[in-house]
């Protein structure tokens, strides 16, 4: 039902659901039930307060609308796992990669890409892998793979791949920049043009110019550490990682160190504030913090970094099933999402497992309400949190 409120968004991706929540209060204003959206190509912001997000059972994209009269606003066929969503900075625009899935070595490479406006889709095939994917605005509008081993970004022009002849026919670059093999996480700011790739070495980056991408000086990570997942920070023109340091044996993740990393894109300015011990990933942003979760042996908590770089810890209870010292992070185990609009003050974390989401206060650090879902909520789910014109469209890459 039609809503001014905050909305959030809560996928158990392994039961097969989608609530949708009220915020602060926590009430139930709708349900989607037979839909296991990936994880991984996560929720892309759209105008109007919309969401998109791939059905991976069903192969479908959903295009979905909290604040209307129907959740489901559109379900284009797609290809699937899905691997990375994106669109271009009009929302117009999308496409999805395959990747992994729940396979243990890459073995699809089939790119789809999708006209809202027109209802034109198309797939292709490009290379298997797991391709990250940006869609640049502009009269032509340029889609940016990004591939690793061997590294590189792949422009191709978005009407060339939308006039694709059926079959799923394999495609060729109009232009290839070589980039380090490890690259995994990306960004795009529609503003300026540019694309970003997380690396060992640092933050790649690329400019528009003509037809093509201009490299740019890479830009450091200024700690013994890297970023793993990027993202643009529609706020105050930042990016912001989380840098995980120390040894990269998974058995050993309760050593692990976190930073939060912060780079103002205008004053080129970096910041690295330290989050503690254990498995920290994904952020989420909100109008004066930024949220963080830590999980440890010792005791969970949610992050909040103020733009005061002010910290504050809220302790979290424990998960029944939290990864364990001596066993991965990743296999088998609860974790948490965390959620936040840029339109509202409000942070939403899960407990896996246990079907509940605890929203949070980012200026008091207090527990507003805890409501508790009917599905466990596997793996921590996965969130977003939408403020009708809240601006998170303006990052136009899925979370």
């Amino acid at each position: 039902m039609p809503t001014a409120a905050p909305v959030l968004l809560v996928s158990d991706h392994v039961d097969g659901s989608v609530h949708v929540l009220t915020v602060p209060d926590g009430t139930v204003a709708g349900r989607l039930t037979g839909r296991h959206l990936s994880e991984h190509a996560g929720f892309l912001a759209l105008p109007g307060g919309r969401v998109a997000c791939v059905d991976d059972r069903r192969g479908e994209l959903l295009v979905l609308d909290p604040f209307g009269d129907e959740l489901v606003e559109r379900a284009v066929p797609v290809a699937v796992p899905a691997e990375h969503l994106t669109c271009d900075p009009s929302g117009r625009r999308l496409a999805v990669t395959t990747g992994l899935g729940r396979n243990t070595e890459a073995w699809s490479d089939l790119l789809t890409v999708i006209d809202l406006e027109t209802g034109d889709a198309a797939r292709v095939r490009t290379r298997a892998g797991e391709p990250g994917v940006t869609v640049l605005g502009g009269g032509d509008p340029l889609l940016v793979l990004r591939h690793r081993e061997p590294g590189a970004l792949a422009v191709h022009r978005f009407a060339d791949l939308l006039a694709a002849p059926p079959g799923c026919p394999p495609v060729t670059p109009r232009s290839v920049l070589p980039l380090p093999d490890d690259g995994h996480g990306d960004a795009h700011d529609p503003g300026a043009g540019r694309v970003f790739a997380a690396t060992g070495e640092g933050v790649q980056r690329a400019r528009r110019k003509d037809g093509t991408l201009v490299a740019e000086a890479v830009i450091p990570w200024g700690a013994p550490a890297r970023g793993w997942y990027l993202r643009l920070d529609t706020r105050r023109r930042a990016l912001w990682s989380t840098l995980r340091g120390g040894t990269p044996d998974p058995l050993r993740w309760p050593e692990w160190t976190n930073h939060a990393w912060r780079h103002d894109l205008d004053t080129g300015h970096t910041l690295v504030t330290a989050l503690g011990p254990g498995l920290v990933f994904r952020l989420a942003l909100a109008p004066s913090h930024t949220a963080f979760t830590r999980i440890h042996p010792d005791g969970d908590e949610l992050v909040l970094l103020g733009t005061d770089g002010a910290v504050r810890r809220c302790p979290l209870p424990a998960m029944d099933g939290a990864p364990r010292r001596g066993g991965t992070p990743w296999q088998g185990v609860q974790r948490r999402a965390v959620a936040a609009s840029p339109g509202s003050g409000w942070i939403a974390v899960t407990r896996g497992g246990h079907g509940e989401v605890h929203i949070v206060d980012a200026e008091t650090g207090q527990e507003a309400a805890r409501p508790r879902l009917s599905t466990p909520l596997h793996h921590g789910g996965h969130m977003a949190l939408r403020t009708r014109g809240d601006g998170a469209d303006g990052d136009p890459v899925g979370r």
